[in-house]
């Protein structure tokens, strides 16, 4: 009962469709655009079938007009040849078999059929067949050819309201109002038509914008979850494995210091799959389902500092300069965390046993600047993190650009390496 419910709820929300009968001033309007479509639908299938049907049909209602004799009761001159009756009906409604092709050329043709029509008097209705042809260069053609055809079908009316006096009313001025009504009609359609047509072009130009947002904003997420993961992962595993061969180291010799070694490693892999489940919770679905905490911050150094240190790289930390009133923007602790994060990993995995690390942070009046040296020996770095094109400096990198900060990362002179961090502060000035 409830699902019926909501299915009429549904169909009355929706409103009447053009398959369904409904009651009221909407319905014949329905019924209307419902045939307009079905008759467009055949003449984008098969045009020739088409044409063929309305010429068939003006053919025959020119023709019964001939053979009824309905011809006379508007006649001038009743006694025109029946022979020239029929072929001027024939004229003026054979043609239009070919009035979207070549619409200028059978108003053409038309034009001196017009003439004869108008000065032997018979003046055959089908003579008013001109309008469709005229109705065709309105809607397709430019401007100057409707006046062209304007032209074309009002001529004959005028000479022959001069040849023959009295049949200006009768004649001319039929032509002109007719004319005036068919070019009206098609300049209405068209720029419809034409409207229709740029709001559709709009639509779709929307949707291929929105796509194609849709698709920058996924790669920049997974570029994003990807330095993330990258970040976590790297320095948790450089963390383990110096505590792993500390602990090695210290088994023999002293099994306590041993145990804290592993101890340590126990808290690390934790930390660890804990952040890599919380990147990872926000690509499930549904995304509720993510458990969420607040990204590490500035505050948060000395935790990653302390890891550092019992993973066996002695590590110390310098402010100077007075931190601003107001604390830096969530997005700039993060990038600083992460570069700190990385400068250090790197420092674990290259530096050697005897290295010692210096992160100094230093505040001016219009930014923060991260320093992160190796103290330590001789460093030997990597080929691709010597150049820059190591997925741990590209990825400094591309935190630093995302707040218009600069990043420098490489050897010292007299051994060691340096990464340094420029970030400006959310309120400087341009």
């Amino acid at each position: 009962m409830t699902d019926r419910r909501r299915s009429r709820k549904v169909d009355d929300e929706a409103g009447p469709q053009p398959g369904h009968l409904t009651t009221g001033t909407a319905a014949p309007t329905l019924y209307v655009q419902a045939l307009i479509q079905r008759m467009r639908a055949l003449d984008r299938r098969r045009p020739v079938l088409w044409d063929l049907t309305v010429t068939s049909f003006w053919v025959v209602v020119a023709v019964l007009d001939y053979a009824t004799g309905g011809w006379r009761s508007v006649a001038r001159n009743v006694e025109a040849p029946e022979l020239l009756v029929l072929l001027m009906s024939l004229c003026f409604s054979v043609p239009l078999l070919w009035r979207r092709s070549h619409p200028v050329t059978v108003l053409v043709v038309m034009a001196p059929v017009s003439l004869v029509n108008i000065w032997t008097g018979a003046v055959v209705q089908a003579a008013f067949l001109q309008l469709i042809p005229a109705y065709t260069i309105g809607l397709r053609l430019p401007f100057k050819s409707l006046a062209w055809s304007g032209l074309l079908m009002c001529l004959p009316a005028a000479g022959g309201a001069i040849w023959i006096p009295g049949t200006t009313d009768r004649q001319l001025v039929s032509y002109l109002w007719g004319f005036a009504f068919v070019a009206l009609l098609a300049l209405v359609v068209r720029t419809r038509r034409e409207y229709t047509e740029a709001l559709v072009e709009r639509a779709h130009r929307l949707e291929r914008e929105r796509d194609q947002q849709a698709q920058l904003a996924a790669a920049a997420e997974r570029t994003r979850i990807a330095r993330e993961m990258h970040d976590i992962i790297g320095h948790n595993l450089s963390v383990i494995t110096g505590l792993a061969d500390g602990g090695a180291y210290a088994a023999a010799r002293n099994p306590e210091r041993a145990g804290q070694a592993l101890e340590a490693i126990g808290t690390t892999s934790r930390q660890a799959l804990a952040e890599l489940r919380r990147v990872l919770g926000v690509l499930r679905d549904p995304v509720p389902a993510a458990e969420l905490s607040p990204q590490p911050s500035l505050t948060d150094l000395d935790a990653l500092l302390k890891g550092v240190r019992e993973a066996g790289l002695p590590v110390r930390l310098t402010v100077q300069g007075e931190p601003p009133s107001h604390s830096a923007s969530p997005g700039r602790q993060l990038a600083v965390y992460r570069v700190v994060q990385e400068s250090l990993t790197n420092t674990l995995k290259h530096a050697g046993p005897d290295a010692t690390a210096e992160v100094t942070l230093t505040y001016t009046p219009t930014g923060l600047e991260v320093r992160t040296t190796d103290t330590g020996g001789r460093r030997s770095a990597p080929a691709d993190e010597a150049s820059g094109t190591g997925r741990g400096i590209n990825g400094m990198r591309e935190r630093a650009s995302l707040y218009d900060g600069t990043l420098e990362a490489g050897p010292l002179p007299a051994g060691g390496w340096q990464t340094r961090l420029g970030l400006p502060l959310e309120d400087a000035s341009p």
